[in-house]
C-alpha cells in the first residue's frame, strides 16, 4: 500500500518492515493487523488493517461498516511503545537497540567537523565539565 500524508510517502514496497502483530482470525470483526515500518529517512509508520468493529473500519452507508486499512504516520516513541508491546525482546532489540537497565557507559566514534570539536571544547571548559559530561548534558535536553 501506498499513501501520501502531509506530503511525505508512505509505501509498505519499499520500506522496511520492523515487526508485525495480529489477533485472532481474518474473518473476524475484531481482527487486527499491524506491521511497524522504518522508511530509509528513519521515519516509522503503521499499516493496519482489520475488521468491522476495529479502528481500520471503513464505513458502506446506512451505519453499517465493513474491514478496511489505513497507513499511520507515528513517532519514534509511538514506533517504540508499539514495539515494546506487540514484539518479542529480540525483534525489539534489533530494531531500538539493546535495553540498559543501568547507566553504564560506552565508547563511541564519530566524524564531526573540526570547528565544532573545538567549540565543544570550549563549551564545555566554559561549563567546567569533561567533554563527555558536556555532550551528554546537552543531548539530556
Amino acid at each position: 500500500m501506498k499513501k501520501i500524508i502531509n506530503g511525505k510517502v508512505y509505501d509498505t514496497t519499499s520500506a522496511k518492515e520492523v515487526g508485525r502483530y495480529e489477533n485472532g482470525l481474518p474473518t473476524d470483526f475484531d481482527y487486527i493487523e499491524e506491521v511497524l515500518y522504518r522508511k530509509r529517512t528513519g521515519e516509522f509508520f503503521l499499516h493496519g488493517s482489520g475488521g468491522a468493529r476495529t479502528k481500520y473500519a471503513t464505513s458502506v452507508g446506512g451505519n453499517s461498516w465493513a474491514g478496511g486499512e489505513k497507513i499511520l504516520p507515528v513517532s519514534y516513541e509511538e514506533a517504540r511503545q508499539w514495539a515494546e508491546e506487540h514484539l518479542a525482546a529480540e525483534a525489539y532489540e534489533a530494531a531500538f537497540g539493546a535495553v540498559v537497565e543501568d547507566d553504564s557507559k560506552t565508547t563511541i566514534n564519530l566524524s564531526l567537523p573540526v570547528s565544532l570539536v573545538e567549540r565543544l571544547k570550549r563549551d564545555s571548559s566554559k561549563a567546567g565539565m569533561g567533554l563527555s559530561a558536556y555532550v551528554e548534558h546537552l543531548l539530556a535536553k
